[in-house]
């Protein structure tokens, strides 16, 4: 079979799904240039008006996965590359006053962050400690006395760091909870499990990637910045990777937002290019962590050992009555598949077309820094019945399970729904 052939037929299969209200337009990320930073986008402000659970239920249990909060760039070497490259060029005598201020601009960005790769930020701290409150605010219920809370976060620094500071407001709060925060190989086997067919599927030698190779090459347009930042276009042409340069400018402008400098290097960008290079990482994002036609069931396949642990959890906590919530802290990439496994409204929308992706799936919207999904519980004295509602990022969202008192779900009917992905 053609591979260039294939999403089209697999799209066919799938039936593509379209929600107009999760469209992501030009328009809207003209208006918040920092969402071209896709999964580098800060959390978003929290100014939500819920809906009152059914009369007589209040709320027991929470059940948590949180991506972990804003971070300086992944490692120090996407910065030192970049000065390295303004540097040589200075050499040369080649940088123009506009690159000489680049680079200046990159001292202090350097300053910041030198020996701080992939850590996280101040900001980020704040972000899980802000969530904490939240949820303590919204459902008090759920946090009266010594109830038990279970943390448990991957191996990752920044995402213990991130359990950390969440616990840490829930204590400052009430310290008469009883949180224990674990992290481990052990936990790795849900919190960031990914089986063979997964992994291989999301390697460079997967039939989809010579199609996002060429999607990538036809969105990286280079020339006029680097007229900007160099006076001779031959030196250009021998010395530098123009789009790898301009890649490397742009990872570390979208991370702005998450460090507290005075530094902005989003004047080097025009709009449109800065929506066009978001789409390229959209672009291998959802389909390497979301319900792309092209991979839809490989990724929610390899993610139901997550699903089964929030399953259980949940029953454990139905019978327990002192556990109060599970927290779970991860990445970016756990938690975008976990709303697609959970099918959480605009998230788990199927697409063929790259030129299309965006439109139906954004990165921002799905796991911006500190991204998280909460299933909250409520039961009503006297009544077997339990009920949950769903938020993603602290908003109230809806799932494919019939109900008659939406946006809230009968938890017998969510739990066989989910169990069904399982079998």
């Amino acid at each position: 079979m053609n591979r260039l052939i294939k999403p089209i037929l697999i799209a066919l299969l799938f039936g593509g799904v379209f929600n107009l209200h999760a469209q992501t337009t030009r328009e809207e990320v003209y208006a918040t240039i920092e969402k071209s930073g896709g999964v580098y986008y800060t959390y978003p402000e929290v100014n939500e008006q819920y809906t009152p659970a059914p009369k007589g239920y209040e709320p027991f249990y929470i059940s948590h996965y949180g991506r972990h909060g804003s971070r300086w760039l992944i490692s120090d070497n996407d910065y030192q590359k970049v000065m390295t490259v303004l540097d040589e060029a200075k050499e040369a005598g080649v940088l123009t006053p506009k690159g000489q201020d680049v680079r200046n601009r990159l001292d202090i960005v350097w300053a910041d962050a030198e020996g701080l790769g992939g850590e996280l930020t101040p900001l980020g701290v704040r972000q899980h400690r802000g969530i904490a409150e939240r949820m303590v605010r919204n459902f008090p219920e759920v946090f009266k006395g010594d109830r038990e809370i279970s943390a448990r976060s991957t191996v990752v620094v920044r995402c213990v760091l991130s359990m950390d500071a969440f616990c840490e407001r829930l204590k400052e709060l009430n310290p008469k909870l009883q949180t224990t925060r674990e992290s481990g190989q052990r936990y790795m086997r849900y919190l960031n499990y990914w089986d063979k067919p997964a992994s291989a599927f999301n390697s460079k030698e997967s039939w989809w990637y010579p199609v996002y190779e060429r999607f990538r090459r036809e969105h990286i347009r280079p020339d006029r910045l680097m007229k900007v930042l160099f006076t001779n276009e031959e030196y250009v042409k021998n010395n530098i990777d123009a789009r790898e340069l301009m890649m490397g400018l742009y990872w570390i402008a979208s991370d702005m937002q998450n460090v507290e400098i005075d530094v902005d290097l989003y004047d080097l960008f025009e709009k449109e290019e800065l929506f066009d290079i978001w789409q390229i990482h959209n672009f291998k994002f959802y389909v390497c962590n979301g319900t792309s036609a092209w991979g839809k069931n490989i990724i929610m396949n390899t993610f139901k050992p997550l699903l089964r642990n929030i399953l259980d959890s949940a029953s454990e906590a139905i019978n327990n009555n002192s556990i109060a919530a599970t927290l779970r802290f991860g990445h970016d990439g756990n938690l975008a598949p976990l709303t697609g496994i959970l099918e959480l409204e605009n998230c788990a929308n199927v697409e063929s077309d790259p030129n299309k992706f965006y439109q139906v799936w954004s990165d921002f919207k799905i796991a911006p820094m500190a991204g998280n999904v909460q299933i909250v519980f409520f039961r009503k004295k006297g009544s077997d019945d339990i009920v949950v509602k769903f938020m993603h990022n602290e908003k109230e969202v809806r799932i494919p399970v019939k109900s008659d008192i939406e946006p809230y779900y009968h938890w017998s009917d969510v739990e066989k729904y989910y169990r069904s992905k399982l079998e």
